[in-house]
């Protein structure tokens, strides 16, 4: 679920975990949107994240105020890597080397367990967490779905996805609130255009 600073909120699914972290602020006019103010941030961001088992069972994740401002950094770093890879324009070398020196850290390290299900070792910190996430960057960018990641369709939002439906004709970022918009838009433009 995704929060708007007014209040508002709505169902939206960027296909993959890097793309999850975009949401929680961003570079210049996105600061706006900035969630991730200290540790406990970044912790319930984990929790509500595609993570398997959300974290747990097990000791929660520890996280330094350090590691709350790599957050920022890498976040910011990604929006900018992404909405360059979806242009077409060659990454920056100060955001890809934010990326690359996150990925090169240990990552969050899952466990079997007894009963045949998963679950996160103990120990895991806020630098395995970004690792775990830049890594699924980079998994992300060289991967099958790369050509599909997209801009939100509606012009007043810039949110990210992976298109990985099975067409890949999606438009908008949630068929919920920009979808729907666009729809109620059209239906009334149809509706003037009837009556002139």
């Amino acid at each position: 679920m995704l929060r708007h600073p007014d209040g508002s909120s709505f169902r939206f699914d960027p296909g993959a975990l890097c793309l999850e972290l975009l949401p929680t602020g961003g570079p210049g006019p996105l600061a706006h949107f900035e969630v991730l103010r200290e540790p406990a941030d970044l912790v319930r961001w984990a929790e509500e994240s595609r993570l398997p088992d959300r974290l747990g069972p097990g000791p929660a994740l520890v996280v330094s105020a350090a590691e709350v401002a790599d957050a920022r950094a890498l976040r910011d770093a990604l929006w900018r890597l992404t909405e360059g890879h979806v242009r077409g324009t060659p990454p920056g070398p100060d955001d890809l080397a934010t990326l690359n020196d996150a990925a090169a850290h240990p990552p969050l390290t899952a466990r079997l367990t007894a009963d045949g299900g998963r679950a996160w070792a103990p120990g895991g910190t806020g630098t395995g967490l970004l690792s775990t996430v830049a890594r699924d960057a980079v998994d992300l960018f060289t991967g099958a779905h790369a050509h599909r990641i997209r801009t939100c369709g509606a012009h007043d939002c810039r949110l990210l996805f992976v298109d990985t439906s099975r067409p890949g004709k999606r438009r908008w970022c949630s068929m919920e609130r920009c979808g729907n918009r666009a729809k109620v838009r059209a239906h009334r433009a149809r509706l003037t255009a009837a009556d002139e």
